[in-house]
């Protein structure tokens, strides 16, 4: 063996050995943030604890799906150019079965908390509710009496195992695919993985959407809006393109992706972003300026509770800095190809994510005191789920990582990608 090969051989097996030592501290990370949320929530304000880790699960959830989507986009529209970036997105499904069950416990809490302490009050048909004004039970409740054949325990159960076998199952295919392609470059491997996408493009979509309607927008089963699950497919979009560039920038930086990830497919993302950035702003308006026109008192509510208190400067945050400012950077071909801006966008679009979650999800249960509905803030708990979740996923990603190939080496389209430029 020649020494150059030697040392490339180290080289390989020390980072190898580096992302192990590194997934297994996200493991401890990850396990001790979820400790302690499990903590909160059995001893702290449950309602907010539970409503901090449904804010940590929607938005890691949202990244993995978004890139999901992406995959599957990727194959039916046969994009030689995101060949590359495929790959990372791939490990980034392995997160489904672990966020399932997370989620899985935090639906069990609910089930069986004590009155007004579960996460969806309809739960529970003592837990108190707001109608004409006046405080009633949710039993007393006649909406919700209409949808009850949709808003019920054991429904709600099923259509959850459903939502992530679907995620879980399209993945697990697609993926599998993938890999073992890797090994015998059977172009049928291709062929595979576009039906599936075919058929997961549909179902993902419909479950994605039901899951939005089922775990944020039942938290106030009394408000409705037809184009919520659009809002919530446009935010995962957004997410995932602006996870994807930190990732593999990530990449580049520890030597896996240096040569492979180009300056064309920084550009190439930057484009599919600043497109999703604009999607996201005409459905987020689309919905207010409906609600709001046609001025129906069981719906207009929904946006009335979130104009007090810090939750106006919240809605302002999101209107200047989750659309003004990625769409007016996106727009120059200069910080679409540098990786430092590109890195900046990226984390500020994740951030800005993370504050749309809050705004869509924290004000829908009461707060003990004060105002009746809860105000803007991050908790510890909140700190502890976000910390907690991430760190599991981080470890499912990593662990991924480290059992494929970087890229898709026998990909049919897998030197269009190498050699692509703008």
């Amino acid at each position: 063996m020649s020494t150059s090969g030697t040392k490339e051989n180290r080289s390989d097996d020390t980072r190898k050995a580096a992302g192990e030592g590194f997934a297994f501290k996200a493991l401890l990370i990850g396990g001790a943030g979820l400790l302690l949320t499990l903590l909160g929530l059995l001893v702290g304000d449950s309602p907010r604890v539970g409503l901090g880790t449904l804010i940590g699960l929607t938005f890691w959830l949202s990244i993995g799906l978004g890139m999901w989507f992406l995959i599957m986009l990727f194959h039916l529209f046969d994009a030689g150019w995101s060949t590359v970036v495929r790959r990372p997105m791939e490990h980034a499904t392995t997160i489904f079965p672990w966020i399932g069950a997370v989620f899985f416990v935090l639906l069990f809490f609910s089930l069986f908390a004590s009155v007004d302490d579960g996460i969806w009050k309809w739960m529970n048909e003592d837990n108190t509710v707001i109608v004409a004004g006046e405080t009633a039970t949710v039993e007393e409740d006649v909406l919700y009496h209409h949808k009850s054949a949709y808003l019920n325990n054991a429904f709600f159960f099923l259509r959850t195992l459903l939502y992530f076998g679907i995620f879980i199952g399209v993945a697990t295919i697609l993926r599998s695919a993938s890999f073992r392609q890797d090994g015998d470059g059977d172009g049928a491997w291709t062929t595979v993985c576009r039906k599936w996408s075919a058929a997961g493009i549909i179902l993902g979509g419909l479950a994605a959407t039901f899951a939005s309607l089922d775990w944020i927008m039942s938290l106030e089963f009394h408000w409705f809006s037809t184009i919520f699950g659009v809002w919530f497919f446009s935010g995962a979009m957004r997410a995932a393109l602006a996870a994807t560039v930190i990732v593999c920038l990530l990449l580049v930086y520890v030597g896996s992706f240096r040569g492979v990830f180009k300056q064309s497919h920084l550009y190439e993302i930057g484009r599919v972003s600043l497109a999703f950035t604009i999607f996201w702003a005409y459905i987020a308006f689309s919905q207010y300026f409906l609600i709001w026109n046609a001025n129906i008192p069981e719906v207009t509510y929904w946006y009335v509770n979130r104009e007090y208190g810090n939750w106006w400067w919240v809605g302002l945050a999101l209107l200047f800095c989750h659309f003004f400012v990625p769409f007016l950077f996106l727009l120059f071909y200069q910080n679409k190809i540098r990786p430092g801006r590109m890195l900046f966008i990226s984390i500020w679009i994740l951030a800005f994510h993370l504050l749309d979650l809050y705004f869509n999800i924290l004000p829908a249960k009461h707060a003990e005191s004060g105002w009746p509905y809860y105000s803007f803030g991050v908790s510890f708990w909140d700190v502890t789920a976000f910390v907690g979740i991430g760190g599991i996923c981080v470890w499912a990603f990593v662990k991924s990582y480290l059992s494929q190939k970087p890229i898709p080496i026998r990909d049919p389209r897998i030197l269009e990608s190498l050699n692509h430029h703008e």
